[in-house]
């Protein structure tokens, strides 16, 4: 049986000219009982969709990791490295995600107590929340009328030492329901987005290039971004924007990694804005190529931004248009929802609150990648230069 196709259903937030590409559900097969020639539908579609849907699913962490892998069958470890999450204290992450005893490159991700789950014994899961992340939040007051903010916009990788994961896959096993909040950005704009309790949020790094004006995409021409080092043990009180789109400056950190802003798509050619807005330190932008029109270009003659203040203001003007209201997917998720979005094309962010006895378990898994994005072409740089 081939794989059947439908529209993802959009809030009425959403604009839908901006999601014509974005998003389907896939029906009509078991994700984790595919036949090759239903993958390769399935690994077509989730790069010119950037996010699959499949309801109703029964999935062990054999057959997840199993799925996963697919897409990168040299790959073998989890995003940020087995079994490292929970013995790294200073992560981020480590409050976040228990790993799967026997399944390894699982983690079960949740808020609350749950028992006796897939050989752990117990877990303590806990829910990421801006208040416990931002340097300001929501006040307790308006936390009651439902008010939250987004947690943090990223990509799904450590950003030193593994190459950014091909895909993840997030299993939803019990899923809380509850009233809807209202994610409120907090940055002197006004906007505000309704979404259903604990939504992953999803914006698309190609709507994100596709966007900028003229000027930005020329100094995306041949640019790459140098990380902070590491970048997901940094200190989560810093002055980050209230719509977590990164830190609003601070300390500078060691840079050790290089990277393309740009990721080409493997399938459609088409090129994504993937930058984490937390890590980067410095911005490097190669100068204009010979005939390339200079009027209200940025850097013709190419740059190297070490000031961090000059760089996150740079990114954040350049990516804060595609967090707008009406350009965010906010999933509703159902019980045995599984959600395989491509990492190196979107960016997401959880959202909202759960208070401490609203239990939620989830199964993510993703993938150390096997190789580094792939950047522009030179006739992509000399096509938008």
């Amino acid at each position: 049986m081939t794989i059947v196709l439908a529209p993802l259903p959009l809030p009425a937030s959403a604009d839908p000219s901006k999601f014509a590409d974005f998003g389907r559900e896939v029906k009509g097969v078991e994700p984790g009982n595919l036949s090759p020639e239903q993958f390769s539908g399935v690994y077509e579609a989730l790069h010119k969709h950037s996010a699959l849907l499949f309801r109703n699913v029964i999935l062990t962490p054999e057959q997840q990791y199993a799925l996963t892998k697919a897409f990168d069958p040299e790959s073998e470890s989890y995003g940020h490295g087995n079994n490292k999450t929970g013995s790294t204290k200073k992560s981020i992450l480590h409050p976040d995600l228990k790993t799967i005893p026997r399944v390894p490159q699982v983690q079960l991700i949740g808020n609350g107590m749950v028992y006796n789950h897939e050989g752990l014994e117990s877990a303590a899961l806990k829910h990421p929340s801006h208040t416990t992340f931002h340097k300001t939040r929501v006040s307790e007051e308006d936390e009651q009328k439902g008010y939250t903010r987004f947690y943090r916009w990223h990509i799904d990788a450590a950003l030193y030492d593994y190459n950014p994961p091909r895909v993840t896959t997030l299993y939803g096993i019990k899923v809380p329901t509850g009233p809807k909040q209202i994610v409120r950005y907090d940055d002197g704009t006004g906007d505000e987005l309704p979404v259903p309790l604990g939504t992953t949020a999803f914006v698309s790094g190609k709507t994100m290039f596709d966007m900028l004006p003229p000027e930005y995409k020329r100094s995306r021409r041949a640019h790459q971004s140098k990380v902070c080092a590491p970048p997901l043990r940094m200190d989560g009180t810093g002055p980050c924007y209230a719509n977590w789109l990164g830190y609003r400056n601070g300390s500078p950190r060691t840079p050790i990694e290089r990277a393309s802003s740009l990721w080409k798509n493997p399938v459609t050619g088409e090129l994504h804005f993937q930058v984490h807005p937390c890590g980067v330190q410095e911005l490097i932008i190669d100068p204009l190529p010979q005939g390339a029109k200079r009027d209200r270009a940025l850097y013709p003659d190419g740059a190297h931004l070490k000031d961090l203040n000059e760089v996150r203001l740079l990114l954040y003007r350049m990516q804060r248009p595609a967090i707008a209201p009406q350009l965010v997917y906010p999933h509703d998720w159902q019980e045995r929802d599984l959600v395989l979005f491509h990492n190196r094309g979107v960016l997401h962010t959880v959202v909202g609150a759960f208070k401490p006895d609203q239990v939620r378990a989830f199964h993510q898994c993703n993938l150390a990648a096997s190789d580094v994005p792939q950047g522009p072409s030179e006739s992509d740089v000399f096509k938008w230069a």
